[in-house]
């Protein structure tokens, strides 16, 4: 029997995502009209809308739709915002993002990624979103800042760097840590170099490269 996506799309909704405290009408809407299924592997298609993380290649993986539920409601997109996303991955979340905001610019280390992303989007009717292939760590810098930035790979320290990209008012959403337990913050520029932190919930996904703990050596 034919799965049927647009109702197990909706189930993920109801009974998955809403029940994770993610209360937001628009992001429900998204995430209940954007075909996720079309952002995984074909191997992985049937597993689109299960509660668990999928590979994606590299050693990355596709967070479950809570997480990203809990993500687009912390980030209270507007629609005229400007928001840059690190690690596209599979493009679904850029996808959702370009939905809520006014334009998305999203950067991933893997032109793989950024090839299938951009296909991915184009089907998808995405026309607001900007896709670039470079390192964000320690090399590719943005033109100008953005309103809200989200780093989709977990970092065990924020770079300093990323925090320059806020413009006054702008958030920032990371996951830091150390892995199994890390936290995803949302930190907010105050002004004059002042951010407010808060801890939203646990998670626990691959670093992004350049952003690792230290090594310990045990002797």
């Amino acid at each position: 029997m034919a799965m049927n996506f647009d109702q197990a799309r909706q189930n993920m909704v109801e009974n998955q995502v809403r029940p994770w405290e993610v209360l937001d009408g628009r992001v429900l809407e998204v995430l209940g009209r954007v075909r996720r299924e079309d952002f995984v592997s074909p191997a992985h298609r049937q597993l689109a809308f299960t509660d668990m993380c999928l590979p994606i290649g590299h050693g990355e993986v596709m967070m479950k739709p809570v997480v990203e539920g809990r993500v687009l409601q912390a980030l209270g997109l507007k629609p005229e915002d400007h928001v840059l996303e690190i690690g596209t991955g599979t493009g679904f979340l850029t996808a959702c993002m370009a939905n809520l905001a006014g334009h998305v610019t999203s950067v991933d280390m893997h032109a793989d990624f950024t090839a299938a992303a951009g296909q991915r989007l184009q089907a998808a009717g995405v026309s607001n979103a900007q896709l670039v292939t470079g390192e964000a760590v320690i090399a590719w810098q943005p033109q100008g800042t953005f309103d809200a930035v989200v780093v989709t790979g977990a970092v065990h320290r924020i770079p300093d760097r990323f925090l320059g990209w806020l413009k006054p008012g702008g958030r920032l959403l990371v996951i830091r840590g150390d892995s199994p337990v890390q936290h995803v913050m949302l930190l907010t520029h105050e002004g004059n170099g002042r951010y407010h932190e808060e801890s939203l919930f646990e998670t626990d996904l691959p670093y992004l490269a350049h952003a690792e703990p230290p090594r310990r050596f045990v002797f």
